[in-house]
């Protein structure tokens, strides 16, 4: 059986120069307990950067606006293949960061701190690709 492609756009978001991550729930089926950026599946007729802001909100409570290309990768998973877009993001409303039920805790981390935490596959991954640099 051949594999279908699925979009995951993820946002990168900063603060005083630490980045917004968010630890999966322990009963999520991908990567759980694992560190990761926001955002989530693109569902139909959805634009990217209509995504980020629609999963930034639910997963976070922050109103963000896309603010350029940061990288984008391939993931190949146990049902499909996932191509996941990284964005910058600027938030734009005043809200504090509250967490929806798909994780359990939430931090801002520099690089430096980034690099000896427990990260999903994904965002390890985008994050060598780069070299580090954001």
């Amino acid at each position: 059986m051949e594999k279908g492609y699925g979009l995951s756009v993820r946002g990168i978001a900063k603060k005083d120069g630490k980045i917004l991550v968010l630890k999966r729930h322990p009963k999520s089926r991908t990567f759980p307990n694992q560190w990761e950026f926001p955002g989530g599946k693109a569902e139909h007729n959805e634009y990217f950067d209509e995504t980020l802001t629609r999963e930034f909100k639910e997963e976070t409570n922050l109103t963000v606006k896309a603010n350029g290309f940061y990288e984008a990768i391939e993931d190949e998973q146990e049902k499909r293949i996932t191509i996941q877009l990284y964005m910058y993001v600027d938030i734009i409303g005043d809200e504090i960061v509250k967490i929806s039920n798909e994780h359990i805790d939430y931090d801002w981390k520099s690089i430096e701190e980034l690099k000896n935490m427990d990260l999903s596959r994904t965002t390890l991954k985008v994050l060598k690709k780069k070299n580090w640099n954001i």
